[in-house]
C-alpha cells in the first residue's frame, strides 16, 4: 500500500480503486452542480432590476432576494461535516441537488416578494451543501499531490457561471420573464441528479456521533439576526442579539469536544491568515456583485441582456486566470501568489470606481474589470488550496466546512452592507436609483475591504516547508 493510500485511509477517506470514479469523473459531476448554483446567482443578480419593477420593491427590500439565499447557505453549511459522516457524501450531495431544484421551481412560481425570499431560502439550503460536499468529494478523488489541480477544476463554475449567467439572465428577462431566472435550473438538475447517482462513489457512512445541537441553536439564529440587522441599516436589537449569539457560539465551540465548527483551527496562524484574507476579499467581491447590474441598467439605461454581456470580459479573465493559478498553486506557495492577486484586484476595482459616471465609455470600465478579474483569479483558488495545506489530513472536512461558512457569511454581510449603502444613496422610493456619486461612494467601501484583505495575505507561507503531521507541501492534504 503506498503512502498516499495509507494517509488517505488514516484520515477516514477512500483512495481511488478499481470501479470507483477518478478525479475527472467526480469533478465533472461536482462542477455541474456547482455551475447550477453559480449561474443561478449571476442570473438572479442580473434580474434584480426587473424584480424591483415587478414587485414594486425598493433596494432595501430587494436585497433580501440575494441575502436570504446566502444566509440560508451560511446556516446549513455548519452541519456539512456531520452530515457527510452520518449519511455519506454521495447521498448528501444528491439530497442537496434535489432541494436546490425544488427551491428553484418554487421561486419561479413566487407571487410576491416575501414568497420569493422564502423560496430563495429553500434554494439556499440545497445550495449551501453543494460546494462543501462537492469539495470533499473532489479532494478525496484528487490525492494529495493534485490539490491545486482539484481547486482549479472547482474553479470552472467561476469561469462559466459569471460568463454565461449575466447574458443568459438578461436574455431570459428580455425575451421570456423573470420566472425563467429560476426555472433555468431545472433542466440542469435533471441532468445532474442521474449523473451523480451513477458516477459518484458510494460509501459507507463512518458514523458521526451526536450533532452539536447547542452549537446549531446558537450559530444559525445568531447569523440570521446579525445579517438581518446589518441589512436593516444596522438595526440595534437584531444586530446586537446576533453578535451576542455568535460570540456565545464561539465560546461554546472552543470548549466543546465535538463542536459544530472547530474554531481551534484558527489557532494555526497560517490557516487563520488564509481565512482572514478570504473573508475580507469575498465580502468585497461578492458583495459588490449587486451593484454592477443596477449601475448598468439603472443609471446607464442598458437592457438586461446588454448589461449581462458587459460582464463577460471580467468573468473570462477571472476564469482563465483561475485555471492557471490553481495549477501554479501546486508548485508555488500561496504567499507568493495571493498578495499579488489581491493587489491587482484592488487596483482594478479602484480604477473602475474612479471612472463611474453616467457617461464614461464602457470600454474604459471593462479594462478596469479585466484587471480586477485577473486579480480575482490569482486570489481565490490559490488561497483555498493553501489553506487546506495548513491543516492535518483528518481536519480537511472541518477546515473546508469552516472556510465555506465564513465565506458565505462574508458574502452575505458584504451584500447587506453594500446594499444598505446603495439604498441610502438612492432614497426610499420603489425603483429609485442612485446617481453616479452614490455608486462611487458604495464601490469605495468595496475597494477598502478588498485592500484590507492584503494584510492577512502577507502572513501566508512564502517558502516551501513540511506540511502538517508529515504531509509535504508538494502533496498537500490527502484524501479525507
Amino acid at each position: 500500500m503506498n503512502t498516499r493510500t495509507t494517509t488517505a485511509r488514516s484520515a477516514g477517506g477512500t483512495a481511488p480503486r478499481d470501479g470507483q470514479p477518478g478525479l475527472y469523473a467526480t469533478a465533472a459531476v461536482v462542477v455541474l452542480g456547482s455551475l447550477m448554483s453559480v449561474v443561478d446567482t449571476t442570473v438572479v443578480t442580473t434580474a434584480l432590476p426587473s424584480l424591483a419593477r415587478q414587485f414594486h420593491a425598493p433596494l432595501a427590500q430587494l436585497q433580501f432576494v440575494s441575502s436570504g439565499y446566502t444566509l440560508a447557505l451560511a446556516t446549513v453549511i455548519p452541519v456539512t461535516a456531520w452530515g457527510i459522516a452520518r449519511f455519506g457524501a454521495k447521498r448528501l450531495y444528491l439530497t442537496a441537488l434535489v432541494v436546490f431544484a425544488l427551491g428553484s421551481a418554487l421561486a419561479g412560481l413566487a407571487w410576491d416578494l416575501p414568497s420569493l425570499v422564502a423560496f430563495r431560502v429553500v434554494q439556499g439550503l440545497g445550495g449551501g451543501l453543494l460546494m462543501p460536499v462537492g469539495m470533499t468529494l473532489v479532494i478525496r478523488a484528487a490525492g494529495g499531490e493534485r490539490t491545486g489541480r482539484a481547486m482549479s477544476l472547482m474553479g470552472i463554475p467561476v469561469l462559466i457561471g459569471p460568463l454565461a449567467g449575466p447574458p443568459l439572465g438578461g436574455w431570459l428577462v428580455d425575451t421570456a420573464s423573470w420566472h425563467w431566472a429560476f426555472f433555468v435550473n431545472l433542466p440542469v438538475a435533471a441532468v445532474a441528479v442521474p449523473l451523480a447517482a451513477r458516477l459518484l462513489a458510494s460509501e459507507r457512512p463512518t458514523g458521526a456521533g451526536r450533532l452539536d445541537i447547542t452549537g446549531l441553536l446558537l450559530l444559525s439564529p445568531g447569523l440570521a439576526l446579525l445579517v438581518y440587522g446589518l441589512s436593516r441599516h444596522g438595526a440595534p436589537l437584531p444586530t446586537v442579539a446576533g453578535a451576542a449569539l455568535t460570540a456565545w457560539f464561539a465560546r461554546h465551540a472552543l470548549r466543546a469536544e465535538r463542536p459544530l465548527l472547530d474554531l481551534r483551527l484558527l489557532a494555526q496562524r497560517r490557516f487563520a491568515a488564509a481565512v482572514g484574507a478570504q473573508v475580507l476579499f469575498v465580502a468585497a467581491y461578492f458583495g459588490s456583485m449587486i451593484l454592477l447590474p443596477l449601475y448598468y441598467q439603472g443609471l446607464r439605461g442598458f437592457t438586461p441582456t446588454h448589461a449581462g454581456l458587459l460582464g463577460v470580459p471580467q468573468a473570462l479573465a477571472t476564469g482563465i486566470t483561475m485555471q492557471l493559478s490553481g495549477r501554479l498553486a501546486d508548485r508555488v506557495p500561496a504567499g507568493r501568489i495571493v498578495p499579488v492577486g489581491i493587489g491587482l484586484a484592488a487596483t482594478g476595482f479602484l480604477a473602475f470606481t474612479l471612472q463611474v459616471t453616467a457617461d464614461v465609455p464602457v470600454g474604459h470600465l471593462q479594462l478596469a474589470q479585466v484587471v480586477m478579474g485577473v486579480g480575482v483569479g490569482l486570489t481565490m483558488m490559490p488561497n483555498l488550496a493553501g489553506a487546506t495545506r495548513e491543516v492535518a489530513p483528518a481536519q480537511v472536512p472541518m477546515a473546508a466546512t469552516t472556510l465555506n461558512i465564513l465565506q458565505q457569511v462574508a458574502a452575505t454581510a458584504g451584500t447587506a452592507l453594500l446594499g444598505v449603502l446603495l439604498a441610502a444613496a438612492a432614497g426610499a422610493g420603489p425603483g429609485a436609483v442612485p446617481d453616479a456619486d452614490g455608486f462611487r461612494h458604495t464601490y469605495g467601501w468595496a475597494v477598502a475591504l478588498m485592500a484590507a484583505a492584503l494584510l492577512p495575505a502577507l502572513l501566508l507561507p512564502r517558502g516551501r516547508r513540511d506540511g502538517p503531521r508529515g504531509v509535504t507541501d508538494q502533496a498537500g492534504p490527502s484524501q479525507t
